[in-house]
């Protein structure tokens, strides 16, 4: 592994030991890794079926990853509204998300480096992927969730073995009590930690090894608080650095319009996120207000080329149904992809004949009840 990976906080330069686990900087803002010089097809082990057969673009190396199977999800290529586009099934993934990926990497060099209890603040896929990965490292979980979350959507973290505590308020006071633990318990938030991050970036090396070692045109990414864009980055910077590939690809950020600082910060011009007020939405996946990472998902959005999309729910509805009418049942958080595809076309943004990819990063099984209630089912 590179001798010398560290922790970087981007604010201000600042890097720490990459040995010592470390979840946010010394002046509080979360951090990344230093950048890596990436990996050729040589370098992968094909004889690995997971993520971890890009072990050799990892920051560290992990003698006895924590996994399960995570990663190698099909790409598909399947007509979309007079066009076609590949889509991503990340849903193809132990706890049903793409959120496997970062936990896998993540829990895995935290385990090797004396980790044995987690803290994670989520309401959904970040902790039923924090929880089944724990529960596979032999690891104790601690998730908190805001009080109002659905019974439902905490069985898959319970019945792995995590403790849930309810926390009264908002979706960021829960992320702000957090916080305040984070002293007795070590804080493996899907947000904050950098190495959750290395995770993700293997989306970006699969999609190139997908594609005949080839990088797409585009990429269109449901988006709260950013991981897949940041980790899409990371990796297809790192291909780019080894010159793997010629050209980034530009990715899309897609956000529901009743919840879209980011949106609104990349209309603007704007460095970070512009708050929101945030309204309910079908895609609670990604009704992030404040996402921690602003700043650097919106630079990576510019640097590559591409931009944001806000749905409307109506339009999100939509194509949750005509998904799922194609065989592809998903959450209505990640079919909103799907509706910024339709949009994106239409302005002319992407081009028939480039290769787009479009993320789908959950399953629907997660939303049945809601989706349900759509279909006018629910008792």
């Amino acid at each position: 592994m590179p001798p010398s990976a560290a922790y970087l906080d981007p604010a201000t330069g600042a890097t720490y030991p990459i040995e010592t686990p470390r979840w946010r900087s010394e002046t509080g803002g979360p951090l990344m890794i230093t950048d890596l010089p990436g990996i050729g097809r040589a370098e992968i082990d094909t004889a690995e079926r997971s993520l971890w057969r890009y072990a050799a673009a990892l920051p560290v190396a992990v003698s006895d990853p924590v996994s399960l199977g995570e990663g190698c999800t099909p790409l598909v290529r399947r007509p979309w509204r007079g066009g076609h586009a590949h889509f991503k099934l990340e849903w193809f993934a132990p706890s049903g998300s793409f959120k496997d990926r970062g936990a896998s990497v993540m829990l895995s060099i935290l385990r090797q480096q004396g980790v044995d209890a987690v803290l994670e603040d989520s309401s959904g896929n970040g902790g039923a992927a924090v929880a089944t990965y724990a529960a596979a490292a032999g690891m104790r979980a601690k998730i908190l969730v805001p009080a109002s979350t659905s019974p439902a959507k905490t069985v898959q973290m319970r019945a792995a073995g995590a403790e849930v505590e309810l926390i009264p308020g908002t979706r960021q006071d829960t992320a702000d009590a957090a916080v305040g633990q984070a002293d007795a318990i070590f804080y493996a938030s899907h947000n904050w930690q950098a190495h959750f991050l290395q995770g993700t970036k293997t989306l970006a090396y699969e999609l190139w090894e997908d594609l005949d070692f080839r990088a797409p045109d585009n990429v269109i990414i449901p988006c709260g608080a950013g991981s897949n864009i940041l980790g899409c980055d990371i990796g297809f910077s790192e291909l780019l650095r080894r010159g793997e590939i010629a050209r980034l690809p530009r990715l899309f950020a897609v956000q529901p319009a009743h919840c879209a600082p980011l949106h609104a910060g990349f209309e603007a011009g704007a460095a970070d996120f512009v708050p929101v007020i945030p309204r309910p939405t079908l895609a609670e996946g990604a009704s992030i207000a404040q996402p921690v990472r602003g700043r650097e998902v919106l630079a990576a959005l510019r640097r590559s080329g591409g931009g944001t999309v806000a749905v409307a729910e109506d339009a999100i509805e939509a194509a949750l149904m005509e998904l799922a009418r194609s065989g592809l049942y998903v959450e209505p958080t990640c079919a909103m992809a799907a509706a910024a595809l339709t949009d994106l076309a239409a302005r002319g943004a992407i081009r028939p004949e480039e290769t787009t990819v479009v993320v789908l990063t959950g399953t629907g099984i997660k939303a049945t009840p809601r989706i349900a209630e759509l279909l006018g089912l629910a008792p």
